[in-house]
């Protein structure tokens, strides 16, 4: 499948389109430090990551229309103390101007995060994102105990980047993120990239009620050729179709938006199940209107 194609194919699932909790815009400075650490993924990876996407912030906006991508969250997050209020308040504003964005916040372990998470869920913040490896950080730190208790008493959406993929970190793996969510088990948790390369470790996760996991670049060639999915698992997939959601990291993929949707596809898990996973999963953690109750 190529993009042109894809909004042909949402049509014949009878969608209206596709909600992806899996985007990324960022400040200029920052996505311009994403890009220049990907034009060195040779050196980080052992492979070249081009960035499909590598365009203006008008442009991709009209490429997420041009596909169909009718909600999607500007997914930003820090790498060091002092960054998450400032990006906060950027995401609320990038939302409040783009349509189909839905705000979106972050944190980082520091004493400020409780109070800046508590903020930004009164001003209207419906899905977070951490990435456990870029902050290099654990997610059990105190400083962020309070943080998961409100995220999981407001029921908002945090989409984690805990797996060990592409590279491990010191603090990623089933392990700490399985412990937050012993301590916080309401916890509407969505492990990023299907949990890659612990794929069955983070899928037992879903043990808790209200864990997810997006397809973020999972079972592409791309990942495939890295950190194979294991076919055994694709049982299983199906029968957490209430639980797997889409996501792509949009702008960030070395491949075309539409290689995503061919791999799903391609699982065979039926027509029932894609509609979930790119719709109706995604519309009801985002809260939009009319969304189905799961």
């Amino acid at each position: 499948m190529r993009d042109a194609e894809v909004p042909a194919w949402w049509r014949r699932l009878g969608l209206d389109g596709l909600v992806d909790v899996h985007v990324h815009f960022l400040p200029d400075r920052v996505m311009n430090a994403v890009w220049a650490y990907f034009d060195q993924a040779s050196e980080h990876y052992g492979t070249a990551w081009p960035i499909t996407y590598r365009t203006s912030v008008e442009e991709r906006l009209k490429t997420l229309d041009a596909l169909g991508v009718r909600a999607f969250p500007a997914l930003v997050y820090p790498h060091k103390p002092g960054m998450a209020a400032s990006l906060n308040e950027w995401a609320r504003d990038f939302a409040a101007v783009t349509p189909g964005c839905v705000t979106s916040g972050t944190f980082f372990p520091e004493p400020s995060a409780a109070g800046y998470v508590r903020e930004a869920l009164e001003l209207g913040t419906r899905i977070f994102k951490v990435h456990v490896q870029v902050g290099d950080y654990d997610p059990r730190s105190g400083e962020l105990d309070d943080v998961w208790g409100q995220l999981a008493e407001a029921g908002t959406p945090v989409v984690v980047h805990c797996g060990s993929g592409p590279i491990p970190g010191r603090h990623t793996g089933p392990g700490p993120m399985g412990e937050v969510l012993r301590r916080h088990p309401r916890l509407t948790a969505v492990i990023a990239h299907l949990g890659m390369p612990e794929y069955a470790e983070h899928l037992a996760l879903t043990s808790y009620p209200n864990v997810h996991l997006d397809t973020t670049m999972a079972l592409t060639p791309f990942v495939e050729a890295m950190m194979p999915f294991p076919r055994s698992l694709v049982p299983r997939l199906g029968d957490l179709r209430d639980r797997i959601v889409l996501g792509t990291d949009f702008p960030n993929i070395p491949y075309e938006y539409a290689v995503q949707l061919g791999v799903l596809e391609g699982l065979d898990l039926g027509d029932d199940w894609l509609r979930a996973v790119c719709w109706e999963n995604g519309a009801r953690l985002l809260g939009l209107a009319g969304a189905a109750e799961g």
